[in-house]
């Protein structure tokens, strides 16, 4: 069974409202989840170490799903291993004054959902880096967290494991 892994925000936890909520509609579509805990490790280097030495564990095929610096981590992480695929929320790019951080594209499917009205990372910054690899994404009515527009989320969340379901899943 492939699996999906959740890397949660800078602010959050792994289990987090959305990490709960996409998790259950990743189970109910025949993925195993994960949620690793970044809880007290500020570097995002240092989870971007974490995910992928947890990634090179793995012996069966995985997709990856952040939030914000969660976002940011696991797109750096896919530039290292390969997963199927990619999905990002209110990803955390572009930064003011870390710019230069911004991981490449991944060579893997990518989507990316954002809030039009995100007062912490602008949706600008989506943009920006989904027209680099030509991204799936979408724009929604919501701030950062996105928790309000959680259905429309889990909505494009399937959307993109149904856009997986055709990819080979052996590693």
């Amino acid at each position: 069974m492939p699996i999906v892994c959740f890397s949660h925000g800078k602010e959050s936890g792994p289990r987090g409202t959305k990490i709960q909520a996409l998790a259950e509609i990743a189970r109910a579509s025949a993925w195993a989840v994960e949620s690793l805990d970044y809880r007290g490790m500020d570097d995002p280097q240092a989870r971007v170490d974490h995910l992928v030495n947890w990634c090179r564990e793995q012996s069966v095929p995985v997709a990856l799903v952040g939030s914000s610096m969660g976002g940011h981590v696991v797109v750096a992480a896919a530039n290292v291993i390969l997963p199927v695929g990619v999905f990002v929320m209110a990803p955390a790019f572009y930064v003011a004054g870390y710019e230069n951080l911004t991981p490449a594209p991944p060579a893997c499917p990518l989507t990316i959902v954002h809030g039009w009205r995100d007062d912490v990372i602008p949706w600008q910054n989506s943009v920006q880096f989904g027209k680099k690899c030509h991204a799936r994404l979408v724009l929604l009515n919501s701030d950062h967290r996105l928790t309000d527009v959680l259905e429309e989320v889990g909505h494009h969340f399937q959307m993109f494991l149904d856009s997986l379901s055709g990819l080979p899943r052996e590693v």
